[in-house]
C-alpha cells in the first residue's frame, strides 16, 4: 500500500482513521486526487465516488443520518466546493456531521487569474461549525503541530458540542501524482471528554493521574478565580498538592501549591529530571515563558486539558484529552470519587505514603519540595537595591500589615512579573492578550464596584496609555497606583540583541514624562520617590491616609539598574 508524497494530506488521512472515520464520498478531479488516492488507499476507510458534487453533498448527508457517524465529502477545487453549499446548509440545520475536504490551489495563485483558484478559505463559513485551511509546508515541528492541532479541532468541532458540519481546506502544489510513501505517520489524536459533573469519567481522570506508572505527574494552574472560601476547593487543590507537583502563579488564587516554579527551573538548568510524565493543565494563561517552554519540552508526557468551552487550547503543543468542565466542578469532583478522599488531606505531608501515592513518585515529589523550599528561601532573603524591583518588595511587605480588605492590579509585562516574585495573593491583571493598554481603566472600575481598597502596580508606558482612566469624576480614595517610572518600557531591556539596533529607544518608548500634571488635573493626590527613603515614606502614606480621591505614588527608578537588579536576581537562582 503507498499513499501521497504530500505531508499534509498524510497527516490528515491518518488522523481521520485515528479519529474513526470510516466512509468518504468522493468526486472526480485533479487538483484532490492525492486525497483521493489516500482515502481509497487506506484500509478502514470506504469510499463512494460520485460525479456531481451537489449530489455528492447529500450522498454524504444521508450516509451520515444513517450512520450517526462523520463522513467525509472530498471535492477539487474551484466551484466544485460551492455545489456543497447546499447540502451543508441542510447538515448545519439538521445538525448531521459532515467532513466537507476541499483541495485548493497554493495561496501564491489566489486571484491571479489561474485555471479553477477562487477563495475557497471561508466559503461555507456560515454553515459549519470549524473552518480550517492546513499549510503546505509542513516539515517544521511548529508547523507540524499547528496541522494536526487544527485537523484535530475540526474533527472535534464536527460532534462537538453537537453534530454540524466542518470544512477542511487542503492547499496542494503540483506535481499531484506521486504516491511512493509506504506508511501513514503516526499522528496525535485529541480525545474530548464531556465531563459536566459525570462521576464517571472524574473518577476515569483521577485513576488515570493515580497509575502507579506515572511517576512524574504535574497540575498546572493558570490564571483562574477559585473560590477557596469554598471548604471543598481548598481540600481539594490540597488533595493534589500533595499526590503531584501542583505549580501555578499569583495569577491563580491557590495556596498550598509552588508558586516558584520560575525559580526552581532556573536552578534545574537543562537537566530534565524535573520534566513531568503527567500533566493535568487547569485555568488560562501562564506569564512565566520559561514554564510555557519547560512544559512543551514534555514531549512524552500525557497531558490533559480542562477547557470550560471544550475547545483546543493546547499550550503544552502535547494535549492529548480535553476535559470539558469548570475547574471547581473537577475539584469538587476528586474530593469525591470515594469515600476515603476527603479524609485523606488530614493526613500530614510527611505521612505521604498513607496517602496511597504511588511509590514510584516520591522522588520527584520530594526533588520539588526540596528545591521549592530554597527557591523560597532565597526570595525571601533578596535585598534588592533601590529599583522597580525594591519598590514591589517593599509595597508587598506592607500590604502583609495591613487590616483592611483590599485586591490588587498588575500591568503586564514588568510589572506582572515582579508579582510572581513578590506577591502572596492573588493578583488582577489583563492577561488575556497581555496588553498595557486598559490596566489603569480595569482598576478604576474595578475600585467604583467595589467596597475594598484597590490597587493598581502600574509601569510607565501603560500608565500613560491609559490616563484617561482617571478622567472620572465616579473615582473615589479607594483607588490607589503606584506607578513605577524609569523613563521607558524596561521589559525591552531584558531582550536579548534589541541594544545592536539603533533604533532601541524607539522600540522601547524613551520617555521624560511625569505623572504629577495628569493628577493636577484630575484632581488626584499625588506622592513622589526618588530613592528608598523617600519611597519608604511615600508607600505608607499611600497604604494607610484616608482621602476622598485617589492617590498616585510615583516611583522614579533609573531603567538601567532596574534591569541590572533583575539580572542579579535570576543570576541567584542560575546553575
Amino acid at each position: 500500500m503507498s499513499y501521497s508524497n504530500k505531508d499534509n494530506i498524510n497527516l490528515l488521512t491518518a488522523l481521520l482513521a485515528a479519529h474513526h472515520v470510516r466512509h468518504a464520498v468522493v468526486c472526480p478531479g485533479s487538483r484532490n486526487a492525492p486525497i483521493v488516492h489516500n482515502l481509497h488507499a487506506h484500509p478502514d476507510i470506504s469510499c463512494c465516488p460520485v460525479t456531481d458534487e451537489r449530489s455528492a453533498g447529500f450522498y454524504a448527508l444521508g450516509m451520515a443520518q444513517a450512520l450517526r457517524q462523520p463522513v467525509v465529502v472530498c471535492v477539487t477545487s474551484g466551484t466544485a466546493l460551492l455545489n456543497v453549499a447546499p447540502a451543508v446548509a441542510e447538515a448545519y440545520y439538521q445538525h448531521v456531521p459532515l467532513i466537507i475536504i476541499s483541495a485548493d490551489r497554493p495561496r501564491a495563485w489566489i486571484d491571479q487569474l489561474d485555471g479553477q483558484t477562487m477563495r475557497q478559505e471561508g466559503a461555507l463559513a456560515p454553515f459549519v461549525n470549524k473552518f480550517v485551511s492546513l499549510p503546505e509546508d509542513i516539515s517544521s515541528a511548529t508547523e507540524h503541530w499547528h496541522a494536526n492541532r487544527m485537523v484535530n479541532e475540526a474533527l472535534l468541532a464536527a460532534i462537538q458540542p453537537q453534530f454540524g458540519p466542518v470544512h477542511i481546506n487542503v492547499p496542494i502544489s503540483e506535481p499531484l501524482f506521486e504516491f511512493d510513501v509506504t506508511a501513514l505517520p503516526t499522528e496525535r489524536a485529541i480525545t474530548h471528554w464531556r465531563s459536566k459533573a459525570d462521576m464517571a469519567l472524574v473518577r476515569r481522570l483521577w485513576d488515570r493521574m493515580m497509575r502507579p506508572d506515572i511517576k512524574r505527574p504535574m497540575v498546572v494552574f493558570g490564571q483562574t478565580l477559585i473560590d477557596l472560601n469554598n471548604k471543598e476547593m481548598r481540600e481539594a487543590v490540597q488533595l493534589l498538592s500533595r499526590c503531584s507537583v501542583a505549580v501555578s502563579e499569583r495569577l491563580c488564587n491557590l495556596p498550598l501549591v509552588y508558586t516558584h516554579a520560575e525559580e526552581v527551573l532556573l536552578m534545574n538548568g537543562d537537566d530534565d529530571s524535573l520534566l513531568p510524565d503527567f500533566i493535568l493543565y487547569m485555568g488560562d494563561m501562564l506569564v512565566s515563558k520559561r514554564m510555557r517552554q519547560f512544559l512543551r519540552r514534555a514531549e512524552n508526557a500525557e497531558v490533559i486539558m480542562v477547557s470550560p468551552d471544550g475547545q483546543v487550547h493546547d499550550t503544552t503543543m502535547h494535549m492529548d484529552t480535553i476535559v470539558e468542565a469548570e475547574p471547581s466542578e473537577l475539584l469538587r469532583g476528586f474530593l469525591h470519587i470515594s469515600s476515603d478522599a476527603a479524609a485523606l488531606v488530614d493526613v500530614s505531608a510527611e505521612d505521604s505514603s498513607l496517602l496511597e501515592i504511588p511509590a514510584g513518585r516520591i522522588p520527584y515529589l520530594e526533588k520539588w519540595k526540596d528545591l521549592h523550599a530554597k527557591a523560597e528561601q532565597l526570595v525571601e532573603e533578596q535585598e534588592p537595591s533601590y529599583s522597580q524591583m525594591a519598590a514591589v518588595k517593599y509595597f508587598e511587605q506592607q500590604l502583609e500589615d495591613m487590616e483592611y480588605d483590599f485586591v490588587v492590579h498588575y500591568a503586564n509585562s514588568s510589572a506582572v512579573r515582579l508579582a510572581n516574585i513578590f506577591a502572596w495573593h492573588h493578583v488582577y491583571v489583563n492577561r488575556g492578550v497581555n496588553g498595557i493598554e486598559g490596566t489603569l481603566s480595569t482598576a478604576a472600575g474595578f475600585s467604583v464596584t467595589s467596597g475594598k481598597r484597590v490597587f493598581c502596580v502600574i509601569g510607565d508606558l501603560s500608565f500613560f496609555y491609559d490616563q484617561n482612566a482617571l478622567w472620572n469624576s465616579n473615582l473615589n480614595g479607594n483607588l490607589r497606583i503606584v506607578l513605577l517610572n524609569n523613563g521607558k518600557g524596561g521589559i525591552f531591556d531584558m531582550l536579548p540583541g534589541l541594544e545592536r539596533s539603533e533604533a532601541g529607544d524607539m522600540v522601547s518608548g524613551v520617555h521624560h514624562t511625569s505623572a504629577q500634571g495628569i493628577c493636577t488635573q484630575n484632581d488626584i493626590g499625588y506622592l513622589q520617590a526618588s530613592n528608598m527613603a523617600e519611597l519608604q515614606v511615600g508607600m505608607v502614606t499611600l497604604l494607610t491616609e484616608e482621602r476622598q480621591r485617589p492617590m498616585v505614588l510615583e516611583v522614579f527608578t533609573d531603567a538601567e539598574t532596574d534591569a541590572a537588579v533583575f539580572r542579579e536576581y535570576h543570576s541567584m537562582f542560575e546553575v
